[in-house]
């Protein structure tokens, strides 16, 4: 007999019939009902035990954790909570769980713990509806850009350029660490390594993107991506995932109006399929901000603030309006901000964005026309000269949450910025290619996938929304 999902059994009619389901146990009481779980839902499916039909021994080894074969007869439930439960014929151990020593048993665990038990965490109610809804959303990703005329395209993971230009990235090499070799310099000779040049894990597959998008129009990658940022906040992560589509003939609007409609997309995706997960998640919300004080708490419940960025358009500020309004603020005038804004060119923190979010417009906020000194090269650069055609989008709790640009098409500004830079030319030989033939207005922007999953969520840390979180001192798992 083929096995059915705890799901797909769950809105089965109780129609008496001989059905066949495998799962783990969440919890066995009194000898006689088990909840079954096989992670396809956030409900378990009650399976009733005539105790007298089984070896004592056998129902020894019903424990949480265990994992079991049950068949039986789905009927009407006689309980409180589900329409249908089955009625146990038989029962196979796949593998128990010794309840001494099985960490997830059925109480209230901290987030901080569960971290510890990464590879258990999601048989727990909350971590399995995090990573439904963010496979849910993976597809919608897909699912979106298929629809609108996008090619995927699997940038490298190994590069020898900086997309960023931040320098915080994880070597790739197979030269010996205690005794490699050394030019006349003194130097590592990386001639003498695997690729006969310094390779890094990449932070950004857009360099690569772009040079696809001038040839296919439009493209995205989805990917893992890596920064060796030593930092410890609830935001940074240093491996992680990120959505970057790169499109040939579209300037900033075009690029503004994509990255909106995208997020739009995505998020009614998950407001229309994962119902019974957001509805938890929500629950979880509430009750974790009960203890914090009036202040502190969200002004809208989970689904709400999901369907308001859905239904609603984001406001579209200049970094110059954004710095005007934050200068006059009152947090700023009170001194209230860890990093105050003084003057024209300051490099927004996440506490300007999200108090522009959350205070000033009350909206999602894409800010544009950021100063050209605290942006990445490959950014057109305005005819003001100071100003360059990027544009963040804010969002409520996460800040930051897109990050794009119309790109530098203009060979002569290109190489005028890359030597400002101190960038060797040499290293970017082939992007500079592509602005000699056939080159044309194109723009792009990247999306940190650990961030949306954050925000469609409500967790606090982003550790809590990617499978196994790599941070500085940790890669247990």
């Amino acid at each position: 007999m083929k096995s059915s999902s705890v799901k797909e059994l769950l809105l089965t009619a109780p129609a008496l019939k001989e059905v066949q389901v495998d799962g783990w146990v969440k919890t066995f009481r009194s000898n006689r009902f088990i909840a079954l779980n096989d992670g396809s839902t956030l409900n378990n499916i009650q399976c009733v035990v005539d105790f007298e039909q089984f070896n004592e021994n056998l129902l020894k080894q019903i424990a949480t954790g265990a994992a079991l074969r049950i068949t039986g007869t789905l009927v009407e439930s006689q309980g409180r909570g589900q329409n249908v439960e089955i009625r146990v014929k038989e029962i196979f151990v796949h593998g128990g769980a010794d309840p001494e020593v099985y960490p997830i048993q059925p109480k209230k665990h901290s987030l901080e713990f569960l971290r510890e038990k990464a590879h258990l965490r999601v048989r727990t109610n909350t971590f399995s509806a995090v990573m439904r809804v963010r496979s849910a959303l993976a597809f919608a990703i897909h699912k979106y850009f298929n629809e609108n005329g996008f090619y995927y395209f699997h940038a490298p993971i190994i590069t020898g350029s900086d997309a960023e230009g931040a320098g915080e990235m994880f070597r790739v090499t197979t030269l010996d660490d205690k005794n490699p070799p050394l030019d006349e310099n003194g130097q590592v000779d990386f001639k003498e390594d695997f690729f006969g040049k310094e390779t890094n894990l990449t932070v950004s597959g857009q360099l690569e993107a772009e040079a696809y998008a001038m040839g296919l129009g439009k493209v995205y990658t989805f990917g893992p991506t890596f920064r060796a940022e030593n930092s410890n906040t609830s935001r940074h992560l240093a491996e992680f995932w990120m959505i970057e589509p790169e499109m040939a003939f579209y300037d900033l609007d075009a690029n503004m109006d994509l990255a909106e409609d995208f997020i739009k997309s995505v998020i009614r995706y998950i407001l229309e399929n994962c119902k019974e997960d957001l509805q938890f998640l929500e629950k979880r919300l509430l009750d974790e901000e009960k203890v914090k004080p009036q202040a502190e708490r969200s002004e809208m419940a989970l689904i709400e603030k999901l369907g308001f960025v859905a239904d609603n358009g984001f406001k579209r500020v200049t970094y110059t309006e954004a710095i005007n309004i934050l200068r006059n603020s009152k947090p700023n005038k009170k001194k209230k901000f860890q990093y105050p804004i003084d003057e024209w060119g300051a490099d927004l923190q996440s506490e300007h964005e999200r108090y522009l979010v959350e205070k000033h417009f009350k909206c999602p906020v894409i800010l544009f026309d950021y100063p050209a000194d605290i942006k990445a090269f490959y950014m057109r650069l305005n005819e003001d000269g100071k100003t360059v055609r990027a544009m963040d989008i804010l969002f409520p709790g996460i800040g930051e949450i897109v990050g794009g640009s119309q790109r530098e098409e203009r060979l002569d500004v290109l190489r005028e910025k890359i030597a400002a830079l101190d960038i060797d030319e040499k290293e970017l030989w082939w992007y500079l290619d592509l602005r000699k033939f056939g080159t044309a207005v194109h723009s792009g922007f990247g999306l940190g996938f650990e961030r949306l999953v954050l925000f469609a969520t409500g967790m606090g840390n982003i550790r809590d929304v990617i499978p196994f979180p790599r941070t500085p001192q940790n890669a247990e798992f």
